[in-house]
């Protein structure tokens, strides 16, 4: 070992070791690539171990990288559970909440709540992510977290925030399709990643003879490609009914609707922003 460790190289170490290349634990931490290049090695010199093997594939972790990852997880934990607990403990309605929350649900419904909690407490900074991924609460990868499938991390606190329903939407000037057909209609769904998702799988099975015209992961893309009239699209209904132009169809068999749960971490709980905007928000959404 031919220099002293620094303690903030594990935490550039973890980032390396989880995204798998230097580009993307210097986008996770904010850093530079060659930036993250130097602390790895200077940790490596620190610690007389190379901790990572150089694949084309990326970063893969050598056995001695394995060890350190234990203990450099360890001590992520206890440093971060440290920080929970100060922040538990701040009364004051000041500071920043990072929430994250799928893209629509943030721009429709979350938007317009934050906006009116802020102008409530100007000392708060609401950080809005909206993303498909999963920013895990125990990392303090966010503060408070919007998503549509239960949390089961017996870290985090949750509750089920409200039931959405969906609708099925055409634009006014095109002509609706027969009920139990579809052929020749043009679709608007989900990409592949999520065609499993209900409403994917019920517009396939209600049209059959239907094809895919337009594939998007983002509910705001799918909604503004069914008002330029791209095909139909099924859009949950508090972003598809504010929609102008098109129209929504009635069907005997209903989309399914989906459930959204709100999650933050246990020692949080006594953070008084975070009560604060939970409170608010499940007096405007909850149902």
């Amino acid at each position: 070992m031919g220099q002293r460790m620094e303690w903030s190289d594990l935490r550039v170490f973890l980032a390396i070791a989880r995204e798998g290349t230097l580009g993307g634990a210097a986008q996770k931490l904010g850093q530079s690539q060659p930036t993250m290049g130097r602390r790895l090695k200077a940790l490596e010199l620190a610690l007389g171990q190379t901790l990572f093997q150089r694949t084309g594939d990326g970063f893969v972790l050598t056995n001695e990288g394995h060890a350190v990852a234990l203990h450099a997880e360890h001590m992520e934990e206890e440093a971060l559970a440290l920080q929970r607990q100060l922040d538990g403990h701040d009364r004051e309605l000041g500071g920043t909440l990072r929430i994250s929350s799928s893209d629509w649900f943030g721009a429709n419904l979350l938007a317009p709540v934050f906006a009116e909690f802020v102008k409530s407490h100007p000392r708060i900074v609401v950080e809005l992510l909206t993303s498909q991924t999963y920013f895990s609460l125990p990392r303090r990868e966010a503060d408070m977290v919007f998503r549509i499938q239960p949390f089961d991390d017996p870290e985090v606190i949750s509750r089920r925030l409200m039931h959405i329903p969906y609708g099925v939407y055409l634009r006014s000037d095109i002509e609706p399709p027969k009920l139990g057909d579809g052929a020749g209609m043009p679709l608007i769904t989900m990409d592949a990643n999520f065609s499993g998702m209900p409403d994917a799988v019920w517009l396939k099975n209600v049209l059959p003879n239907a094809h895919v015209a337009l594939r998007s992961n983002n509910r705001d893309v799918q909604a503004r490609m069914c008002v330029c009239g791209a095909g139909l699209a099924v859009l949950p209904r508090p972003l598809g009914d504010t929609l102008t132009g098109v129209t929504r169809l009635e069907f005997d068999e209903r989309p399914p609707g989906r459930d959204t749960f709100v999650g933050y971490h246990r020692d949080l709980r006594k953070l008084a922003r975070l009560r604060s905007l939970l409170d608010l928000v499940i007096e405007r959404l909850s149902n």
